[in-house]
């Protein structure tokens, strides 16, 4: 994937097991956030930090949506316990962490696995890919977010 790519179309299922499709947010910016898994360490990091910056990616007038390998259970297990107020999808059959390119070879301990490698999407409104954090660090990564999406609304104006 890469910048003006138009993002590949997605169905999937959030963390309700509820239907869930790119085009439901044709029209507005769109932070997709791939995770490796819901309730680890960085991984938690990450969705508190987005949680507690949420309010002023609302106010931006994107959308928030977080995606891992995880079942629908495991993400309502993930957003109840840290009362995340943004979308989760349930990715289990990795379908649409394949289409964003985000499995990739990890090192895990010394051994090389394939895993979600922590990456972040900005789809603009028309459709297409704005922007990619790619090996994201959790610590500070909503902040860049943020930034990234007051710039773009500026140069929106």
């Amino acid at each position: 994937m890469e910048i003006n790519d138009k993002a590949p179309a997605f169905a999937a299922r959030d963390q309700n097991g509820e239907k869930i499709s790119l085009t439901d947010f044709q029209g507005k910016w769109v932070v997709l956030y791939f995770y490796p898994r819901a309730d680890t360490p960085g991984c938690t990091l990450e969705a508190c930090s987005f949680r507690d910056s949420f309010e002023n990616i609302e106010k931006s007038g994107a959308v928030l949506l977080g995606v891992s390998p995880d079942e629908a259970e495991a993400q309502k297990k993930f957003e109840k316990k840290y009362d995340l107020p943004f979308t989760l999808i349930a990715d289990a059959d990795k379908k649409l962490s394949n289409s964003y390119g985000v499995i990739q070879e990890k090192n895990m301990y010394g051994r090389k696995v394939m895993g979600v490698s922590r990456t972040t999407f900005i789809i603009g409104p028309d459709g297409r890919i704005k922007h990619i954090f790619r090996r994201v660090k959790p610590q500070g990564h909503a902040e860049e977010v943020l930034q990234y999406l007051a710039s773009a609304a500026k140069g929106a104006a």
